[in-house]
């Protein structure tokens, strides 16, 4: 009985589901995330009699054929790329990204990866890097006297100094771009690796060449809407409960089945 295997399919898509949502509800909070869509395509069909077969009785052609599907099965887990919102900050390393790209930071490996969380620090020895540590590209070192730091939206980086009256232009940061965004590869901690389905980077100044501008003292918020992932999970749930229904209805058929005389 190929129902208890196409329900079991689907149970299987349906939880897929519900565990992607999770995710997204669980990140709701996360600086730049973008929430997660899974997506499911059907399997393999079994041509019981194929459209366009000639009737052997009279010669006609069937119009439609007999197809029987076997399930469902995921197709991917796309990425729903949209402009989180800006939440003021007022740090002076705090920076949102206003448009597209995306911050190049080096890892311990050598690797260059890629964020939009912009909530950056400082070093003991003044290098600018990330929450986690890692060195933003082109590398940026504040002096210790510096008062205080002015970032503009092409990300020049400006320093303020005690009886200067004039700032000082300590350096620029770049913004990556990326033909197909949606195929970088997350690594988890807000960050994400070059792939051949991403293209290679595309390093600009921000507001140039269709990169965004920088805003200091602001984060961008998780673009997670909580009413559409709870509306989604409630249809998730009830399709689980679905297929279940069609395994018990199928296993009812089989008793029965059984219990011939």
């Amino acid at each position: 009985m190929r129902a208890l295997k196409i329900a079991a399919a689907g149970m299987t898509a349906q939880q897929m589901r519900v565990e992607v949502i999770s995710n997204n509800l669980a990140n709701m909070n996360t600086t730049g995330y973008n929430p997660r869509r899974a997506e499911f395509a059907d399997l393999h069909y079994q041509q019981l009699v194929r459209p366009g077969t000639i009737n052997a009785s009279d010669g006609t052609v069937l119009p439609t054929g007999i197809q029987l599907g076997l399930g469902v099965r995921p197709s991917a887990i796309s990425v729903m790329l949209s402009q989180g919102a800006l939440g003021a900050t007022g740090g002076d390393l705090d920076l949102a990204i206003e448009g597209d790209g995306y911050l190049e930071v080096t890892l311990p490996s050598g690797a260059s990866a890629y964020t939009r969380d912009g909530a950056l620090k400082l070093t003991g020895d003044g290098l600018i890097v990330t929450s986690d540590g890692y060195p933003v590209v082109p590398d940026l070192t504040v002096p210790r006297d510096t008062r205080s730091l002015s970032i503009n939206a092409e990300g020049e980086v400006f320093g303020y100094f005690i009886d200067e009256i004039q700032p000082q232009l300590l350096g620029q940061f770049s913004l990556a771009g990326f033909t197909n965004a949606k195929g970088l590869e997350a690594i988890g901690s807000n960050l994400f690796l070059e792939t051949p389905a991403s293209g290679p980077s595309v390093v600009g100044t921000p507001g140039e060449d269709g990169l965004g501008v920088l805003r200091q003292g602001y984060l961008e918020d998780s673009s997670v809407d909580p009413v559409r992932e709870v509306t989604d999970l409630i249809e998730a749930q009830r399709g689980y409960e679905l297929n279940s229904k069609v395994i018990t209805a199928a296993d009812q058929m089989l008793s029965a089945m059984v219990q011939l005389r």
